[in-house]
């Protein structure tokens, strides 16, 4: 996750002195806003735990009253002191880090601990609701949810919460929505914000939108389709991957021609769920997450595009300067390593003033170093909003590769990952992600050595071109423009 402190506030304490208190962004989001000293006890905490050679540096305390530029100074110290505990695979998955940060929430939205019904979406529409505390962490809330559903403990790990928004309109027209649904309703267009973190209170960050349009939404957590299996062996299990299989097709995020609409139709009818997500399994984009559309630099500057990740990929549909639209697929194998930066924007507002909290947006990046052809390494930017749920989408992906690489169960990696026993930095700012093929040697002779089984890279242009099976003219044809390395060459 992305961690900032974009701005600082005056605020009163109780004895009517003032102090300055620190606001602390996830994914450009206010989570928390805190006070040195709070951030200080943060600190003791973990180097007694932990031990001094461990913890990062912090800020030192100061005598006197800080002036305006050593109070910017010290706000980027805890920026970079936060950003570097979160990144360590061992303080960042603290329960020490992750109860804080879970306190700080809670206190700054002024919600006192109570019980409330809240309500989790379920991909066809239905919600379920759950009675929780307003300081039950995202573990506890899925296991609520779990229980309600019946659903195994060993298949909870299988699935997340997602804060989702919904109402967006898709942009570009790359992706058609297949004519008339499969539920008998109209489906509701969404953009995943993100997957509901260890360190936050569902109910608190829901209720802190303060807006109808965001959902927290129960969706399955993993890539490899091979998995659907243990999933469709319970009742529940098969029910939600059903549902969600069926979601994706109605909004467009799994394509179909008329043919294939007919015979899920007809499986629908029939109630043959396991035999329609075999068939789903064999559609484009089965199992894959799109995002809103945004900008990228590939093939050139400026481009609009689609991204959807995927089958161990992050997919492009661009739209060219000329409105040609082309297609290209990106895989994790070859990507060397990848970060996310985010900067302050000012709203066009006329004003060169410096960016406050009133008059900036924040810009996020992800960045990718990719193996093309060869020897060559080009870094792809990605401009969204949705630039940290591609990044942990990437890791993700990487983290089931590199267990089935080593022989590892899956379903033990989702249950300790459920279990908050693996954490990651998925993404951090200006900071690279583990890469897969990045090599301690400066001349990269293991990518050198890679790139002889790989072939060039190009984007496929999409054929206009109708066909009796088209839902349109607009639909795309073809294999995947870019070739990954298969899992013997991980």
């Amino acid at each position: 996750m992305h961690f900032s402190i974009p701005e600082t506030e005056v605020r009163s304490g109780e004895n009517g002195s003032t102090y300055v208190a620190y606001n602390i962004h996830v994914n450009g989001v206010l989570h928390c806003r805190v006070r040195y000293s709070q951030l200080l006890g943060l600190h003791e905490q973990i180097k007694k735990e932990y031990g001094s050679n461990v913890v990062p540096a912090f800020p030192p305390k100061k005598i006197f009253t800080l002036t305006p530029a050593e109070v910017e100074q010290r706000r980027e110290q805890l920026e970079k002191y936060m950003q570097a505990v979160r990144q360590d695979p061992l303080l960042g998955a603290s329960e020490m880090f992750n109860s804080f940060l879970r306190k700080a929430q809670q206190e700054t939205q002024q919600i006192p601990t109570e019980e409330v019904a809240l309500d989790i979406c379920l991909s066809n529409g239905q919600k379920v609701t759950v009675n929780i505390l307003t300081s039950d962490q995202t573990e506890d809330v899925l296991d609520a949810v779990a229980t309600k559903l019946d659903l195994p403990d060993d298949l909870v790990g299988y699935f997340s919460l997602f804060l989702v928004r919904e109402g967006v309109d898709g942009g570009l027209t790359c992706w058609k929505k297949v004519p008339g649904e499969l539920w008998g309703g109209k489906p509701v267009n969404i953009a995943v914000v993100r997957k509901l973190q260890e360190f936050e209170l569902p109910y608190v960050s829901i209720t802190s939108l303060r807006s109808s349009e965001f959902h927290i939404l129960l969706r399955k957590s993993y890539w490899d389709m091979a998995y659907d299996g243990d999933v469709m062996d319970n009742r529940v299990g098969l029910n939600l991957l059903y549902a969600q299989t069926v979601s994706d097709i109605e909004r467009g995020w799994i394509l179909v021609n008329k043919d294939q609409h007919r015979q899920l139709k007809s499986l629908q009818e029939k109630g043959s769920k396991k035999e329609f997500i075999h068939l789903g399994q064999t559609l484009k984009y089965y199992g894959y997450i799109k995002f809103d559309p945004c900008i990228t630099d590939f093939p050139e500057k400026g481009c609009q595009v689609i991204v959807s990740a995927g089958n161990n990929e992050l997919n492009f549909h661009v739209k060219l300067p000329n409105e040609q639209i082309k297609e290209g697929s990106f895989k994790v194998t070859r990507m060397r390593c990848w970060r996310v930066t985010s900067s302050q924007v000012p709203i066009a507002n006329g004003t060169t003033n410096p960016c406050s909290a009133s008059k900036c947006d924040v810009k996020l990046e992800l960045a990718f170093e990719y193996l093309m052809s060869k020897d060559r390494l080009q870094w792809v930017t990605i401009t969204s909003q949705q630039a940290i749920m591609m990044s942990i989408c990437l890791q993700s992906m990487v983290d089931e590769l590199m267990v089935k690489k080593s022989g590892g169960s899956i379903k033990k990696m989702l249950r300790k990952r459920h279990n908050g026993s693996i954490h990651r930095s998925d993404s951090q700012q200006a900071v690279k992600s583990p890469p897969l093929l990045d090599s301690p040697d400066p001349n990269r002779e293991q990518i050198v050595k890679l790139s002889t089984k790989l072939s060039s890279v190009s984007l496929r242009g999409i054929s206009a071109s109708n066909s009796a099976n088209d839902i349109s003219g607009n639909d795309f044809h073809g294999n995947y423009a870019f070739e990954g390395i298969g899992d013997d060459d991980l």
